[in-house]
């Protein structure tokens, strides 16, 4: 009797942890079940495209039950920002998209809240900033608009995204290289790609900045014409210039990421890198990054946090440098 009691206690024990182990294995995906992608963006924008690319993916690979992305535009993805900050604290089923852009955006709108509030989770992926001019433009090269630029610094209005994102600080420093008083840009932001993309193919700026998986496709089919790219070679597949290459020494990567809301736990945060960390892995996200010209930038955990920190500091010297920010 002894023995077979002994032997059905060992059975139980070894049972509850069997159980408690497969709640552990399971507590990741327990925890996000569902997800909202939360693009600080109007529709057609880098942020937007970049969470409707993941929602794809996730979907695709299984990941989750369900994933839903959710718009919230505005003062270059601070008003987004804001409400993940004040409206979501403790949400472990949130991420929100957000970038180099963002960066900027807090600076120059002063932003009450700050990226350093949220739940770092991962830097997905970069991609270079291209300027185009629209099909019909007459200038045919990087000189050619330099050159009308020169003459009249203040006429040649350049479409972009928000102010003091990526794309106004590509803009700001274009004009410091080539010898342009930088207050005398006529930079005319806009709230996503989507507006920004409608101002150049209706005519009504001089030229657009933007990342090039926003640009591409109006490129080759003939709608724009890509002038020059930031990136240090060409990219393969592109075969854009470099504004480098054409004598202007100029390099900008851009870069997104995904935070989670202050306040989720440890476990909450582990699940959240860890489905980034599968999303990454799946081979629905790799054709994702090849189909936009996307360069994987994966990064988590404290080296993510510090390159956040150095970030910052780099988008402050940038802004001050071009008199965006005192």
């Amino acid at each position: 009797m002894k023995t077979n009691l002994r032997g059905r206690q060992w059975i139980s024990q070894t049972a509850t942890a069997l159980v408690l182990s497969i709640g552990l294995l399971n507590s990741a995906e327990a925890q996000v079940r569902t997800l909202t992608l939360l693009a600080p963006a109007a529709p057609g924008g880098g942020w937007d495209q970049t969470a409707r690319e993941m929602q794809q993916v996730i979907r695709q690979a299984g990941l989750v039950r369900t994933v839903q992305v959710i718009n919230v535009p505005g003062a270059g993805g601070t008003i987004g920002l804001s409400q993940v900050v004040n409206s979501h604290r403790g949400n472990g089923n949130l991420l929100l998209v957000n970038g180099l852009i963002m960066v900027g955006a807090v600076l120059t709108n002063h932003s009450p809240v700050t990226l350093d509030q949220t739940t770092p989770i991962a830097r997905l992926l970069g991609e270079y900033e291209v300027l185009v001019v629209p099909a019909s433009s007459p200038h045919r090269s990087l000189a050619d608009l330099i050159r009308a630029w020169k003459a009249n610094p203040g006429g040649v209005a350049i479409a972009g995204g928000s102010a003091g994102g990526a794309d106004h600080m590509l803009a700001g420093l274009l004009a410091k290289a080539v010898g342009i008083d930088v207050t005398k840009v006529n930079y005319v932001p806009h709230s996503g790609g989507g507006e920004s993309l409608a101002s150049l193919l209706g005519g009504h700026v001089a030229a657009g900045i933007n990342g090039s998986g926003e640009l591409i496709s109006f490129i080759r089919a003939g709608q724009l014409r890509a002038l020059a790219i930031s990136s240090e070679k060409r990219v393969p597949g592109l075969n854009i210039p470099t504004f480098v290459e054409q004598g202007v020494t100029l390099t900008l990567s851009n870069w997104r990421s995904v935070a989670a809301a202050p306040g989720i736990s440890s476990q909450q945060r582990a699940a959240l890198v860890e489905l980034m960390d599968r999303m990454r892995q799946s081979p629905a996200w790799k054709e994702t990054l090849q189909k936009n010209n996307w360069t994987d930038m994966y990064l988590a955990g404290p080296a993510f946090e510090e390159f956040l920190k150095q970030e910052n500091a780099r988008a402050t010297d940038v802004l001050k440098s071009i008199g965006l920010v005192k």
